[in-house]
């Protein structure tokens, strides 16, 4: 069984690249290796088939993100109605770097279930396992071309967004196109491991803090809540929890997971939700966020708010348990 290509909705994307001298490539905020490998991607395989047009890359970097590609300072109010790609998000509020962006016409990729943002072409699908799979099958299946580089930011933001080929979004088209992409790139992929996985030691201590203070209910709800003061004591950044939390899939007593990481910046509190079984993206999207049914993010302003969803996941996670006796 191969890959199923719809190769009219490819070529309806690339055909649309090819009408437009600029383009912007945007994806969510607080970016995940997913959300930046695709970006990146998607831009160099646009600038190396058509050397003419002008791409950026946009939104606010992470510093340890900056081996796979360096983001574009752009101007978006000085373009002149330029074609907007956005990756990895369905909701418009998420969408980074583009406030005042004059663009007039929207391509959308994206593996989360569909909310406000409909594209003027619309890939969306919840099968596939990352956007980076997406959009490697978009470059294997057009003209568009496939570098060495390109091919290892695909790699990498499978290989993240699936954590290692282990989670539930994981199907025989994820290995299907990952193997494609090695045969046709040739990529050395053992070698690129380390730039996901290596770690630096304060960040192998505070996974240390985080297993150590991690609080799991009679349901199996496991939560966390992470100070600012924490988040300094330990050296990292605000993204840090949100690209650990797949690392405790493997708890057998936990069905559901919760990060909640103080964002003093914006005055609110990021979380990330992860699920063994229970249904966790409906929860979320009643606390400004949502994403795929085990795999979901919210931000709330209060710990009121905190502490009501943490109420509501333990509740679903009872409900499941008791649906299993």
């Amino acid at each position: 069984m191969g890959i199923i290509i719809n190769k009219k909705l490819l070529n309806q994307i690339v055909h649309e690249i090819k009408k437009y001298k600029e383009i912007v490539i945007a994806r969510h905020v607080g970016p995940d290796p997913d959300a930046i490998c695709s970006q990146i991607a998607l831009r160099d395989s646009i600038l190396e088939t058509f050397p003419d047009k002008k791409v950026y890359a946009v939104g606010v970097g992470v510093a340890k993100f900056k081996k796979f590609g360096i983001l574009n300072k752009v101007n978006v109010e000085e373009l002149e109605n330029p074609l907007l790609i956005v990756l990895d998000v369905p909701n418009m509020y998420r969408v980074d770097g583009i406030e005042n962006l004059p663009y007039q016409s929207i391509i959308k990729i994206d593996h989360h279930p569909k909310e406000d943002i409909i594209g003027n072409v619309d890939w969306t699908d919840t099968e596939k396992s990352s956007t980076c799979q997406m959009v490697a099958e978009l470059i294997l299946y057009t003209k568009l071309k496939l570098t060495t580089k390109v091919a290892q930011n695909l790699f990498l933001g499978i290989v993240s967004d699936s954590e290692r080929f282990s989670l539930k979004n994981t199907t025989y088209e994820t290995f299907d196109t990952t193997k494609e992409l090695i045969k046709e790139s040739g990529i050395d992929f053992p070698s690129l491991y380390d730039a996901l996985y290596t770690r630096p030691f304060s960040e192998h201590k505070f996974i240390a803090y985080i297993t150590n203070n991690l609080t799991i209910d009679e349901n199996g709800l496991g939560y966390i809540k992470i100070s600012d003061e924490v988040l300094k004591e330990y050296n990292v950044d605000i993204a840090t929890p949100s690209n650990l939390i797949n690392g405790y899939n493997f708890i057998d007593e936990l069905l559901v997971w919760i990060f909640i990481t103080e964002d003093v910046k914006n005055n609110q509190y990021k979380i990330s939700i992860r699920s063994r079984g229970p249904v966790i993206n409906e929860i979320a999207s009643h606390y400004h966020g949502g994403g795929h049914k085990f795999a979901s993010g919210a931000k709330v302003d209060s710990m009121e708010e905190v502490d009501n969803l943490i109420k509501d996941l333990s509740k679903a996670c009872q409900e499941y348990g008791d649906k299993k006796l």
